[in-house]
């Protein structure tokens, strides 16, 4: 035992002055203490390691509503409750903006090896409606990525936020995470993760997170466009809404005309009342211009958001597994390193047996903390596997997205297209020359006002 002791050491001490990030032990039993049989997640059936899921199947475990429901005291707004409805669990319940944040915390603490979408910052001082239903939008974001995440899913902790409708749901969420232990202590494969990686993990890890990264600053800039187009058509409406007016105002004009502009009365006249009753026209335009807005944020906007904010969580994981496991890994290494130093020391002086002997117990306490975060590191980089397919599998998203974005240009053109082709005709008589014969009318813009 000594002996084998003897070699560990030096195979530790040797890595960590290579400068390895992790030394290539063998496996015992891990010394964290594991829960009974029956808090042990099962083993999925096949290579654990590969994901089965198609696109259609994650976005059809579940579609959670989040509407607001705000409460008001007097004049101001004291809090905001939200209406949170399962379609999979076939329930509503109420849930404020701090049930959200334990909940957050409770699926770090139980999953700090998965993508966990980060949540919307808290109400700052003064916010304002739009804050508040941009805060809305993104809850209803993360608590589907949520929903549709393979383990997450299947979890407990979601199964008791989507449907417990109990006051005090904040203790519950903490009671069921409270002595269970992350996911490498429920998890049957998590000290075998090694045995399913390919050889060259950290190539691919490496690789994958750059991909992720240009893709992410890609969707940023699309979803930054993308924005910009909906609000243009937003604005588009209110100008087409007040140019329909002053028309209208222009038709109900009542000042008399002077007496040197009386030859010309009866023109005038005549075209006062075509324009009195443009703003209905102008009014429809503005609204199918704010319809075609509105889609664009709900249809293209907010599932550029919702790709983004995946993809954002599977950067905060890059960086977890990085600051975390590794980080610790490498600290345990040097103090191992460093109290072999002190072994070395007190053999050489020859001091007291006891001294040397708790020196020597506090050496085996840390070479069972180096393999526990060996373990760790291995099933940190399984899980990143797993959530990288997860990304890819979301991947097929671009299209949905494109689709949505050219039915709603088709759909808001002819729309907008069918309105102005119908006001045409009731401008006849505003292109009436001297002679009494119409002349050509002037070509409308093709609809085209909140496109460019």
């Amino acid at each position: 035992m000594e002996e084998q002791t003897d070699l560990f050491r030096e195979e530790a001490a040797h890595l960590f002055h290579a400068g390895e990030q992790k030394p290539d032990f063998a496996k015992p039993p891990v010394n964290e203490p594991r829960e009974s049989e029956q808090f042990l997640m099962q083993a999925p059936p096949g290579n654990p390691l590969l994901l089965p899921h198609t696109l259609q199947e994650l976005l059809s475990k579940d579609s959670v509503q989040v509407e607001l429901i705000p409460e008001k005291k007097g004049l101001f707004l004291k809090h905001v409750e939200y209406e949170v409805s399962s379609k999979r669990f076939k329930c509503s319940v109420y849930r404020r903006y701090n049930d959200f944040v334990v909940f957050h915390e409770m699926l770090l603490q139980k999953f700090p090896y998965r993508m966990v979408p980060a949540l919307p910052p808290k109400r700052m001082l003064g916010a304002d409606r739009e804050f508040i239903e941009s805060r809305r939008r993104a809850l209803k974001r993360f608590i589907n990525l949520v929903a549709r995440h393979p383990p997450f899913s299947e979890d407990v902790l979601l199964k008791l936020f989507l449907s417990f409708s109990g006051s005090d749901v904040q203790n519950k969420l903490r009671e069921l995470v409270q002595g269970v232990g992350d996911e490498f202590l429920t998890c049957r494969l998590a000290t075998q993760a090694k045995d399913f990686l390919p050889a060259d993990i950290q190539a691919q890890f490496a690789a994958s997170r750059e991909l992720i990264r240009n893709i992410y600053n890609s969707f940023y800039k699309l979803r930054d466009r993308a924005e910009r187009i909906a609000s243009r058509a937003i604005d588009n409406a209110s100008d087409l809404l007040i140019f329909g007016k002053e028309l209208s105002a222009l038709g109900s004009d009542t000042t008399p005309l002077p007496s040197w502009a009386a030859l010309n009365n009866s023109t005038w006249g005549t075209l006062k009342q075509a324009l009195k009753g443009l703003s209905v026209e102008f009014a429809l335009l503005a609204d199918k211009a704010v319809q075609q807005g509105k889609q664009e944020e709900n249809d293209v906007v907010e599932k550029l958001n919702l790709f983004l904010d995946l993809l954002q969580s599977y950067k905060d994981l890059c960086e977890r597994h990085e600051k975390g496991v590794l980080h610790k890994h490498q600290r345990a290494l040097h103090k191992y390193s460093m109290m072999k130093k002190q072994m070395m020391s007190a053999t050489v002086q020859n001091k007291e047996p006891e001294s040397v002997e708790q020196l020597e117990s506090r050496i085996v306490e840390q070479e069972n903390a180096i393999l526990t975060m060996e373990l760790r590191n291995y099933f940190s980089l399984y899980c990143l596997h797993q959530e990288t397919q997860l990304i890819h599998i979301y991947l097929p998203l671009t299209s949905h997205i494109l689709g949505a974005f050219v039915n709603s240009q088709i759909q808001g053109h002819k729309e907008m297209s069918k309105v102005w082709n119908e006001l045409k005709p009731k401008l006849s008589c505003l292109f009436v020359g001297s002679s009494n014969m119409p002349t050509p009318p002037l070509s409308p813009p093709d609809g085209n006002f909140f496109s460019n």
